[in-house]
């Protein structure tokens, strides 16, 4: 059985990464005996329109062309934030009779015949409802508290004369600085110093190693 693996994370920093999903989905895979075509890593936030996460509209093009039968994902939300969004996909997959695995939900969409049984749809609206209920839940709540914070006297954004001076960056960045001009590559030195990959590529340019 072909298979492909997608997986998202909302964060394009480097704060995120789908390395677990990826390593999960292919452990998956092997144990079902599977043959991975294909792995599909994007980063955008589960809000986006369908047509606005071009990753996944190409692997959705991908599975049609290629006749793929599964796309294991890590859990439903991975679709998308949106339930109506999420919905249109799933029709989408049932329509081209390309079966979706969850691993959080441990749920596939289609049976053997490629159908998808009578509790799917129901199963499927109710836990993309509460997928979008939660991140709007999480949106409310944050808005509350920085309403509350400013209604209390407080100030958004970065403090004043709170901004680093470049001999400060070389001081807390002097180990980073150092491996730099080394020859160390910019991920083995964020690894080694526990930082971003950005803040290695930010003090390098800003260095000028």
């Amino acid at each position: 059985m072909k298979a492909i693996i997608y997986t998202r994370v909302s964060s394009t920093s480097d704060r995120q990464n789908t390395e677990r999903q990826v390593k999960d989905l292919t452990d998956y895979a092997n144990y079902k005996k599977y043959e991975v075509a294909k792995v599909y890593e994007e980063k955008i936030s589960g809000a986006k329109k369908n047509n606005e996460r071009t990753v996944l509209v190409e692997a959705l093009d991908f599975c049609k062309s290629e006749n793929i039968d599964i796309i294991l994902v890590s859990e439903l939300s991975r679709l998308g934030r949106n339930a109506f969004e999420v919905l249109e996909t799933v029709k989408n997959l049932v329509d081209n009779r390309i079966n979706l695995y969850m691993q959080k939900e441990q749920f596939t969409l289609l049976d053997e015949n490629k159908q998808p049984s009578i509790f799917a749809p129901i199963m499927l609206a109710t836990l993309s409802t509460c997928s979008q209920l939660e991140r709007e839940n999480i949106k409310f709540r944050l808005n509350s508290g920085r309403q509350l914070y400013i209604e209390k006297g407080g100030k958004l954004g970065r403090k004043i004369g709170s901004t680093k001076t470049k001999e400060q960056k070389k001081e807390e960045y002097r180990e980073v600085i150092t491996l730099l001009k080394r020859g160390y590559s910019i991920r083995n030195i964020a690894q080694l110093c526990k930082i971003g990959v950005s803040t290695v590529q930010r003090i390098k340019k800003e260095f000028n190693i």
